[in-house]
């Protein structure tokens, strides 16, 4: 749960809305202050809502035109839309009435104008401006702008100017700056100490949870995930975080529950009907895939996971075999903003699954053309093979493809392993193991961890097969 989340999650605000949504569903007008109105808007334009914001919005300048949060609501909008002009006139207005605010907004404007440096040094001269004892609030929410808008090297610098500031606040703010700079551990430590503070923040407990889950710890993700669905049961970061972990780890009849239950919080939400349709997928559930993943394409509209949607949708019909059905939701993705290289491999994927080699051959030359015989293409288009047990094809293109690639290349060994031990080639099968270990655990993990015991590291692999090898002779 964000900040804005857990103020929208408040019991004074809920009172704010009730007597808002109540006045409007009755069709009287109700006198509220402006701020409160432009804090309704905000409710509104996280939940997708644009012309509810915009009524509250209206509203609250016709009781106030000169009140500060509508007119900053007005200014952010200008913004997601890159008119900087218009985003200038509404600091100009703020300016009569609050100085620092339209500062504020001025550095917003540079940073969205992709000037970070004149962003950075126009904060750096206003501070001469400021009081000594207000500096530290200053310092503080510079470093929020800059971490708003995922300027976190700079937010990380301007958070370094504070001297001794130990309050939960600044702590939280350093936390998601070191998240956002990649620092998942030094993230998760100071998460740590804000739930020693509270341990009853859901906010914390979520971050705490992205935190482990973005340094692969899918098991600390899901503890903490679960303090947070103890405080709340129903709130739908805790619920998809855990959906979110369990997937990770494979386990995907679990991930659908809990998808399930973030669709049921959150019904007009696609990322939940999509993810519910990849576990089925995986649990080899075509069909009801297949139904789960066209109400997410019935809600996606122009969403980014559009493109997500239709791969997954022509993969259940490629398994139900219906290889036209599943060309329809490739075909349908060429106008969208996606990996097209991808959506070429996967037609070829469809063609071979179904029977049609010739085509599956066609695809597969369009998409090494359109990425100029990129390896990770040709070493994808094998991984296809494979994956419709053209063994000894895949075995052989990757003998020649390890031949060619550079010295430091670190994918496709462990698929390699794969084909030996499917060809009985027992030596190559462990020689190939060994390379995959060493080189790209992960991946080792990925593809070859079903035939190990779920907690052993990959890097223990190569002995753990050996000896049984060996003692099975």
């Amino acid at each position: 749960m964000t900040e804005d989340q857990a103020y929208f999650e408040s019991k004074g605000f809920r009172k704010i809305l009730e007597q808002y949504e109540e006045s409007v569903q009755e069709g009287h007008s109700i006198y509220m202050d402006a701020d409160d109105l432009a804090d309704i808007a905000d409710y509104y334009q996280y939940n997708g809502r644009p012309e509810d914001a915009n009524r509250a919005i209206d509203l609250a300048l016709e009781y106030n035109p000169e009140a500060v949060g509508p007119l900053l609501y007005k200014a952010r909008e200008a913004l997601s839309l890159h008119d900087f002009d218009t985003a200038r006139e509404y600091a100009e207005q703020i300016l009569a009435v609050d100085q620092q605010e339209a500062l504020y907004l001025q550095g917003e404007i540079l940073i969205n104008e992709g000037k970070v440096e004149e962003a950075d040094d126009f904060f750096r001269e206003q501070m001469r401006e400021v009081m000594s004892d207000e500096q530290m609030d200053y310092v503080y929410d510079v470093a929020n702008i800059f971490s708003d808008y995922n300027v976190y090297d700079k937010a990380f610098e301007w958070m370094t100017r504070s001297q001794g500031d130990d309050s939960d606040d600044f702590k939280e703010l350093m936390a998601r700056t070191l998240f956002g700079l990649g620092k998942y551990k030094d993230s998760e430590r100071i998460f740590n100490e804000l739930i020693d503070h509270d341990p009853y923040s859901i906010r914390y407990w979520n971050a705490l949870a992205s935190a482990q889950f973005m340094n692969e710890d899918y098991h600390g993700a899901i503890t903490s995930s679960e303090y947070a669905i103890a405080i709340d049961p129903h709130d739908a970061e805790s619920i998809l975080s855990k959906a979110n972990s369990l997937y990770s780890l494979g386990n995907y009849e679990s991930a659908l529950t809990y998808f399930e239950r973030y669709s049921e919080v959150m019904p007009e939400d696609e990322f939940g009907f999509l993810h519910q349709g990849t576990c089925l997928i995986n649990l080899g559930k075509y069909s009801e895939a297949q139904q789960v993943l066209e109400q997410a394409e019935y809600l996606a509209d122009d969403s980014p996971y559009l493109p997500e949607i239709c791969q997954e949708l022509a993969f259940a019909y490629s398994e139900m075999h219906k290889p036209e059905s599943a060309l329809y939701y490739i075909d349908k993705t060429q106008d969208m903003d996606c990996d097209h290289v991808n959506m070429e491999i996967i037609r070829g994927h469809i063609h071979l699954a179904n029977q049609n080699p010739k085509e599956a051959e066609e695809a597969f030359k369009e998409a090494l053309r359109m990425s100029d015989n990129s390896p990770r293409t040709m070493l994808r288009i094998i991984v296809s093979l494979y994956d419709n047990r053209y063994i000894k094809t895949s075995y052989l293109l990757l003998k020649n493809f390890f031949r060619h690639v550079e010295k430091d290349w670190n994918e496709g060994y462990s698929y390699m392993a794969l084909c030996c031990m499917d060809m009985k080639k027992t030596d190559e099968f462990l020689s190939y193991l060994k390379i995959a270990t060493n080189r790209n655990p992960k991946e080792a993990k990925t593809v070859l961890g079903c035939y190990f015991p779920e907690d052993m590291a990959p890097q223990d692999y190569y002995d753990y097969m050996s000896d049984k090898i060996n003692t099975e002779k």
